[in-house]
């Protein structure tokens, strides 16, 4: 047998023809989380975005009605522990007659309309209506214990103001607020609520839910009532709040009151009472 001189051909290299598959983005492991690093771009354009639009105003009036807020709220009760005590309140279907009409007559009719009366001042710059808006609030509160709530209040949030930017970055806002040496409550809550372009609908919705809320709360502590008999009275006074809004926009200054001499001896009777767990 002859041996074949010829060598082999050589094995032919296949190469891949398909593209190679890009590489995994770097990830980060926080918490035990696989996360894949988003790209620096995304991260760029989302810390320089600004936040404006209409749900905005929306955030900063859920912010001034909410009860963290802290201006000390939930430590008042207007009265209503020395009705508790007195024995004039002992039930459910009781509180719902006193919250509801000191609502009425007080808030709606009083409160709630110079609340909407000082936004307008101060979304017009008018400095000489909004201090005497605040003097008429002041001169109305008939005991020194109401007084003092509506001043402590005040005072809490002004001060919290001057310290969130969304207020201080508006030195010329700070210093218009500074000018009330004792600024009422509801004087202060509207020059925020105006100053961030709520309506004035809403933020009177919104104060008296917030009034609403703490007196409710208020009442299951001293009466004592149950979380759901709470609740049932927020829902059906809370029914009320729309109409009322709408008659305290309506209301001209000629026919405000808050006459409610009942309101007033309770809290003046407060004020000597021996054990008590409200300050008002």
């Amino acid at each position: 047998m002859r041996r074949s001189n010829r060598k082999p051909a050589p094995t032919p290299t296949v190469t891949s023809t398909r593209a190679r598959a890009p590489a995994a983005p770097e990830s980060t492991n926080i918490g035990g989380v696989h996360e894949h690093a988003r790209p620096a771009a995304r991260i760029r354009r989302r810390e320089g975005r600004r936040v404006t639009g209409a749900g905005l105003p929306l955030v900063r009036l859920l912010q001034l009605a909410s009860p963290t807020l802290p201006v000390g709220a939930y430590t008042y009760s207007q009265g209503l522990e020395w009705a508790v005590e007195d024995g004039g309140i002992d039930d459910e279907d009781g509180v719902g007659r006193w919250i509801g009409d000191q609502l009425e007559w007080n808030l709606a009719g009083f409160e709630a309309p110079l609340l909407a009366r000082a936004m307008t001042a101060w979304r017009n710059g008018d400095e000489a209506t909004l201090l005497r808006l605040n003097e008429d609030f002041l001169a109305s509160r008939e005991t020194a214990e109401l007084r003092a709530e509506t001043v402590q209040m005040g005072y809490s949030l002004r001060r919290l103001l001057t310290d969130l930017p969304a207020f201080a970055d508006d030195p010329a806002a700070v210093a218009r607020l500074g000018r009330c040496e004792e600024i009422a409550y509801p004087v202060a809550w509207g020059a925020a609520a105006a100053q961030w372009q709520v309506a004035a609908a809403d933020a009177l919705a919104a104060y008296l839910w917030a009034w609403l809320e703490n007196q409710v709360m208020a009442a299951v502590k001293c009466v004592p009532l149950g979380q759901s008999a709470g609740q049932r009275l927020l829902a059906m006074l809370g029914e009320r709040v729309p109409a009322l809004v709408a008659e305290a926009l309506e209301l001209a200054e000629s026919g405000w009151s808050n006459f409610a001499p009942g309101l007033a001896i309770a809290s003046s009777r407060h004020e000597t009472l021996y054990t008590r767990l409200f300050r008002s």
